[in-house]
């Protein structure tokens, strides 16, 4: 991923050297394990000294895969090298496979550490800001269309909980794909053994891969990054909320604007939803990640590696950006500014129509038929929209609306008297 759309800790999991040092971790972690499998003629104490204290460079063995053609080949050379005699005995039993996947287990799940504790600081800070919206009245919208008056707490409380049920599955999806596997060449322990590979892996604190043909399933790693996918399709919902509540003709929410911020190169008016626009177009990228994740699943036989070119770019690069785009979320969530009076005005806007289900429900409740008692409403509501007549006016010189309660219905705490229950489940999750 880019530096743009990176931050460091991420990044840094995801180098070279990050990769090499984990492939290292893998390699002296089965050595250690040797002198079990093969019945103490294995390395020595100080054989095992020599190995733990072997070195690589990148720039070492990124010469010597000029000459092997194969990274984890060279790595080997480089690393038992630098071992010295004692280097005969590293990557003993083992193929390829068994140091990538195994160490790929150990970077996921040092992504996943600070993956998860991104979703749940969103969570947290979604929930904090619909509790302190609890009684903002605004329109609530369904085909972005006015529909009914609403809480602005309680929009901000689902995607609270939306955020929640993201941050489960990524936790869920990142222990599933911290498996590693030791089982040698098309996965029968011919040159170690099952127990060989429980014991290193317990070293580097990894469960076991039931069966692993060679390389760790690929539907595990495809399961990391739908789930990855749908974290970023649920930032993307947010910030396409508050792009549309940003838009001129409605501005009841608007990104937070610096000193020094600049809109447009053209136009010094221009305050432009450039946050919430990012975080929807980058979304995208997760989900052609996933959908590449997907297609890496069917693998010829015991192994092959059209999965591993692909996963150079989409592991690293979905891991970084969700974890850039939760923090953009978080900053967005926290600083953007809300416009209490300009929702109240834009709730007028219908001139009162969109109390037509109270007045609908009243009048049934009266004695009409809701057939009837419907059209009536239809009728007036849209004279009041069209016409720019307040609804209530019209309602009140209609004798079809006889002995309405007007000031009870056209009352917007009615739409409130429930947001605190709602709101007050939030205490499960943040």
């Amino acid at each position: 991923m880019i530096a743009r759309y990176s931050r460091p800790e991420l990044a840094a999991l995801w180098t070279d050297a990050a990769r090499m040092e984990a492939w290292r971790r893998v390699e002296v972690a089965a050595c250690e394990e040797l002198p079990a499998l093969l019945g103490g003629d294995g390395p020595s104490d100080a054989a095992l000294e020599a190995i733990r204290a072997a070195t690589f460079t990148v720039e070492a063995v990124n010469e010597r895969e000029r000459t092997t053609d194969h990274d984890v080949a060279a790595f080997v050379d480089v690393l038992a090298a630098s071992a010295g005699e004692a280097g005969r005995w590293v990557h003993f039993g083992l193929t390829s496979s068994d140091v990538l996947d195994t160490a790929l287990a150990l970077q996921l799940r040092a992504a996943g550490e600070v993956i998860v504790a991104g979703a749940r600081e969103l969570t947290g800070t979604l929930a904090a800001r619909a509790r302190e919206q609890a009684q903002t009245l605004c329109v609530g919208r369904t085909h972005g269309v006015h529909a009914e008056p609403t809480s602005f707490g309680l929009k901000l409380a689902g995607f609270a909980f939306e955020a929640h049920r993201n941050a489960e599955r990524l936790q869920r999806a990142f222990a599933q794909v911290t498996v590693g596997a030791l089982s040698g060449a098309v996965g029968t322990y011919a040159s170690t053994s099952p127990e060989f590979e429980a014991r290193v892996l317990a070293r580097l604190g990894l469960h076991r891969e039931d069966v692993s043909t060679q390389v760790v399933p690929r539907d595990r790693h495809a399961e990391l990054l739908s789930a990855i996918a749908l974290a970023g399709a649920g930032l993307e919902r947010f910030a396409t909320e508050v792009r549309h509540l940003q838009r001129t003709e409605v501005r009841e929410v608007q990104e937070a604007f610096r000193a020094g911020q600049k809109g447009s190169s053209a136009m010094p008016h221009k305050r432009n939803p450039i946050k919430s626009e990012q975080i929807t177009g980058l979304a995208r990228v997760l989900r052609g990640n996933a959908q590449a994740a997907v297609e890496n699943v069917a693998l010829w036989h015991e192994r092959d590696i059209s999965h591993s070119s692909v996963e150079r770019v989409i592991l690293p690069d979905s891991t970084i950006l969700i974890d850039y785009l939760q923090h953009r979320t978080v900053t967005l969530a926290r600083d953007m500014t809300v416009d209490s009076e300009r929702m109240l005005s834009n709730l007028e806007l219908t001139h009162g129509a969109l109390f037509s289900q109270r007045v609908l429900l009243a009048l049934v409740g009266a004695g009409s038929s809701r057939e009837d008692a419907y059209r009536v409403v239809q009728e007036l509501a849209q004279r009041a929209w069209d016409q720019g007549t307040p609804l209530r006016e019209l309602l009140a010189g209609d004798p079809r609306a006889a002995g309405l309660d007007l000031d009870e219905l056209f009352d917007y705490g009615h739409y409130l008297r429930h947001a605190d229950q709602i709101l007050a489940s939030l205490d499960e999750i943040a």
